[in-house]
């Protein structure tokens, strides 16, 4: 009985550190304002980079949205990387008037693909922008990030927006999105914590961007390993929401849990790794931006939060537990901070329907736990239809 209760107190502690950094910040987003700053007038030449493995369904069309800058056009390049595409494809890019960037490897993964391109391409750049192969830039996209740039920032990242709400599931998933656009990105930043990078939809200084992705070999998660990097070099992180980027969400479970598989892994694998390095930055040069980077990779998954709350609100109240009452103090915390970060705009009638969707997606994400060992040897590929804007 002593360890059960020692085992329950540890859960709980984790737990309610996770609501209160979660509250905190859900709260903090309200009074999120844009990056400050005078631009400086520049316009700078980018580099568009396009990582795309087996993504023939959705290349193309991500190509020609690319291409609708209202950017002078010749002072930006889009690098469509193929990596497995099939001839056809490439044709197609091609007669875009875009050279797509052929490349083959034994493994494939996000940060192989990218520096390949980064050897490629030389240096004649001022910043670079990675998009996911199934992304739609707005087209003020560059222009939001060239003035956010001429603010003095080096690194950005974006509005990332659910492209389809085609299922219940793809719903929530756009959901989530926003979620993390608000905790993640407005709440942090409204703190002058460094944004999340949510691996597409972002924008770097050129020659810094080239020289911290040299040292990534990341299997899965790139964006995890480079966010922890960029920070533990002193670089805070910056949030543009005017620069929006349409983002094809997982609209069936297997696809979920083998994404969320590969985000976790990633997230947990990094957050390890690095702990050591953020706490000995804390306490010998005061840097919390990096340190709470590392606490950020601890979280529980979202989704699994709330549900193990209830269950143990459930099993105390049922044998009359102490923590009954603390056990339901933070099950309602966690809900007032979904209820502070869900845009207004989703509290509509489709959305309702989609919460009783939730058990599923619950599960999905207690799947994708078990495939976080898989994730960890090798990249789990999530594919892409082609989804109208």
């Amino acid at each position: 009985m002593i360890a059960i209760k020692i085992l329950t107190i540890a859960l709980l502690v984790y737990l309610g550190w996770a609501v209160v950094y979660q509250l905190a910040f859900a709260i903090a987003g309200h009074f999120f304002k844009k990056e400050k700053g005078k631009p400086d007038g520049q316009f700078r030449r980018f580099a568009v980079l396009i990582p795309g493995y087996r993504e023939d369904a959705v290349i193309v069309d991500t190509v020609k949205a690319a291409l609708r800058q209202n950017y002078p056009a010749e002072l930006y390049e889009i690098v469509p990387i193929a990596d497995q595409m099939w001839s056809p494809t490439i044709q197609k890019i091609k007669r875009l008037g875009v050279q797509p960037l052929e490349v083959f490897f034994d493994k494939s993964t996000k940060s192989k693909s990218i520096n390949a391109a980064l050897a490629k391409l030389g240096d004649d750049f001022d910043a670079v922008v990675v998009l996911d192969a199934d992304n739609h830039p707005r087209p003020d996209f560059l222009l939001c990030m060239n003035e956010a740039m001429g603010k003095g920032h080096v690194a950005l990242q974006g509005q990332r927006v659910a492209k389809n709400a085609n299922t219940a599931l793809s719903l929530l998933d756009g959901v989530s999105e926003s979620v993390n656009n608000h905790l993640l990105c407005s709440g942090h930043r409204a703190l002058g914590l460094s944004a999340r990078l949510a691996g597409s939809g972002m924008a770097f200084d050129f020659s810094i961007f080239k020289k911290v992705m040299a040292t990534v070999d990341a299997l899965g998660g790139f964006d995890k390993e480079l966010e922890l990097k960029l920070t533990q070099m002193g670089v805070t992180i910056g949030f543009v929401p005017d620069a929006v980027v349409l983002d094809e969400k997982v609209d069936n479970e297997k696809s979920f849990a083998r994404q969320r598989g590969r985000w976790l892994a990633a997230q947990y694998r990094y957050g390890r790794r690095f702990a050591g390095a953020a706490f000995k930055a804390l306490f010998l040069k005061g840097q919390l931006d990096f340190f709470n980077k590392t606490l950020q990779m601890a979280l529980p998954p979202r989704l699994v939060l709330p549900g193990a709350l209830a269950f143990g609100t459930m099993v105390s109240a049922l044998f009359g537990q102490v923590f009954a009452a603390v056990w339901l103090a933070l099950l309602a915390g966690n809900l007032m901070s979904f209820a502070l970060a869900i845009p207004r705009a989703y509290w509509r009638a489709e959305f309702f329907t989609a919460l009783l969707k939730l058990p599923m997606a619950f599960l999905a994400t207690l799947k994708a736990l078990a495939l976080m060992p898989l994730a960890g040897r090798q990249f789990l590929h999530t594919p892409h239809g082609a989804v109208s804007a």
